[in-house]
């Protein structure tokens, strides 16, 4: 049987609550704050208005800057972990409330959006103004255009192990024949179990970890230097490259476009 979800910013259970979408309103502290594996009845939005947010889902990982949300279905195992002050909202939605997808996704938070959930968060469940605003959100939510930033991470164990300690260590700068060595694989087997399980190569798919992490970190507040730095690039100008290569733009630019008008977020 499922134990109730209750964690330390919440004193009830949310699938016990009838509403059908309540919001939740966290601040992360100046450490971390990580969410351990659980799931619930009730679908979950994820969304950032400040700092930045990683879900963890069975087969993927998953980034939450701010502006946007991570849609996570309902009964699906998930782990989040926050940014150091982060201020984070968290969406529950009833099964079937409103026509949204059946796997993960990240979306971008409309400014009317955004405050609909801001308010929302400071509504008691059961009153008339959260099922007013909560019924806007229902309707808002659906149209929301789809960013994908995500990681895939394989069930393949030998794929999760590496996937694991890129996540832990995101400098590491192993070849692909090293990593081979690490896992009992010839390069040129991994090389075509990567792309097998994950659809990219091994160079692309640990690019899009790094991806991943700049931005969440650059969400945070971080500086490009600390950033390229934390990655293992051998200069700021490597990693800028490499950035506006995958996304098109510097990293200023295109996390301004993101916060100001939801602008190209497409990574992969």
């Amino acid at each position: 049987m499922r134990q109730p979800l209750r964690w330390p910013w919440l004193d009830f259970d949310v699938d016990d609550v009838a509403a059908p979408a309540i919001a939740v309103r966290v601040d992360v502290t100046e450490t971390r704050a990580e969410v351990p594996e659980h799931w619930h009845r009730k679908g979950q939005l994820v969304f950032a208005l400040g700092g930045g947010v990683t879900c963890r889902v069975p087969g993927g990982l998953w980034m939450v800057p701010p502006h946007c949300g991570v849609w996570i279905p309902g009964a699906m195992r998930h782990s989040n972990i926050a940014t150091a002050n982060a201020r984070i909202f968290f969406v529950y939605i009833e099964p079937g409330a409103a026509d949204l997808p059946d796997r993960c996704c990240t979306l971008w938070i409309s400014p009317l959006l955004r405050e609909v959930i801001i308010e929302l968060s400071d509504c008691a469940p059961g009153d008339a103004r959260c099922g007013f605003l909560g019924s806007i959100l229902l309707a808002e939510l659906p149209r929301m255009p789809v960013q994908q930033l995500h990681l895939p991470i394989p069930v393949e164990p030998r794929l999760r192990r590496i996937a694991e300690a890129l996540a832990d260590d995101p400098a590491d700068r192993s070849t692909l024949a090293e990593w081979a060595n690490r896992v009992a694989l010839s390069e040129s087997s991994l090389a075509r179990l990567v792309v097998k399980e994950t659809g990219l190569s091994f160079g692309r798919w640990r690019q899009q970890l790094h991806l991943i992490v700049a931005l969440r970190e650059l969400s945070a507040g971080a500086s490009v230097q600390q950033v390229s730095g934390d990655l293992g690039y051998g200069s700021v100008t490597a990693f800028i490259t490499m950035f506006k290569k995958a996304l098109g733009k510097p990293p200023a630019r295109y996390l301004s476009d993101i916060a100001q008008n939801g602008g190209s977020a497409f990574v992969g």
